[in-house]
C-alpha cells in the first residue's frame, strides 16, 4: 500500500505552533477594508489560533502523515 501525503491546501493555510496549536490567517481580510474598524484590520494581520478541536481536526485529517 503507498504512503499517504498531506493535504498540500492544508500545508499553505495552517501552521503548527512548538506546543502544538495550530495557527491560521484570520477570515475577512480579503476586500472590503474600508469597511472594516482600524482595530479589526490590526488584529487580522497576525492571524488567528484554532480552538483545541478544530486543531485538533485539522491536524487528524489534513497535516500529519499516516
Amino acid at each position: 500500500m503507498p504512503k499517504l501525503k498531506t493535504h498540500s491546501g492544508a500545508k499553505k493555510r495552517f501552521r503548527t505552533t512548538a506546543t502544538g496549536k495550530v495557527k491560521a490567517g484570520a477570515a475577512g481580510k480579503r476586500h472590503g477594508m474600508r469597511k472594516r474598524s482600524q482595530q479589526m484590520k490590526r488584529t487580522a494581520r497576525q492571524g488567528t489560533i484554532l480552538f483545541k478541536a478544530d486543531g485538533e481536526n485539522v491536524v487528524k485529517h489534513f497535516l500529519r502523515q499516516h
